[in-house]
């Protein structure tokens, strides 16, 4: 049986204030359980004010061994020079729309190990393309932009249909609690929490640490 881990995911459009406020709550939520990624939505800014962000963030999430993925969309300039210069771990990028060069041209650029990871799929065809495209995770669910959450059955029959195929890692997204327990049945590898789940709950993260216990058990 695969060994699940959780990822954390922040709230979309984080500016500077979101990343003060957030930061307190994703030390605790670290320290609650194995928190084996977090990635971060930020909001576009100028190099020099991102590649700050993710420095602060990668202080904490290193600290705690955890693997630090940023995403910005919008984002006009070098998104993997900003990851390496702040010591992030890779990038996310959300609705390729030509997955085998976008992604591709950014696996070319990940060096050293760097992460590359990829969601918002339209089609289960977009998913195996971007998983063709060298990916080291493929993300199903996640709050769109807006903040409305996708269909949580599509979400689970995806990642259902993903887990049990391919090889590539899957993350399988819950945007409320209780969607956990059926998602961590697909056996994604990493279940993902979004910050409606933890930020203001991080023993949450303990929670699911057990559901995920006992679902090995």
């Amino acid at each position: 049986m695969v060994e699940q881990r959780i990822a954390l995911l922040g709230p979309h459009g984080l500016d500077a204030a979101g990343v003060e406020a957030l930061l307190p709550a994703l030390e605790a939520a670290c320290a609650a359980g194995d928190v084996a990624a977090v990635i971060l939505r930020f909001a576009a800014a100028d190099e020099r004010t991102l590649t700050g962000l993710v420095k602060r963030a990668s202080t904490l999430t290193q600290a705690r061994e955890a693997a630090l993925v940023v995403a910005c969309a919008g984002y006009v300039g070098d998104l993997v020079q900003v990851a390496a210069r702040g010591g992030a771990d890779g990038v996310h990028l959300d609705k390729p729309r030509d997955p085998a060069s976008d992604l591709g041209d950014l696996r070319g650029r990940l060096r050293d190990g760097r992460i590359l990871g990829a969601g918002g799929f339209e089609s289960k065809h977009i998913a195996m393309e971007a998983g063709e495209a060298g990916v080291d995770y493929l993300m199903f669910g996640g709050l769109y932009p807006d903040g409305a959450a996708p269909d949580p059955e599509t979400v689970l029959a995806r990642a259902g249909w993903w887990a049990e195929i391919f090889e590539t890692p899957c993350v399988a997204v819950a945007a409320a609690e209780a969607e956990l327990p059926a998602l961590i049945e697909t056996g994604a590898e990493f279940i993902g929490l979004e910050s409606a789940i933890w930020a203001g709950d991080p023993e949450a993260v303990a929670r699911v640490q057990a559901l995920i216990g006992a679902q090995a058990g």
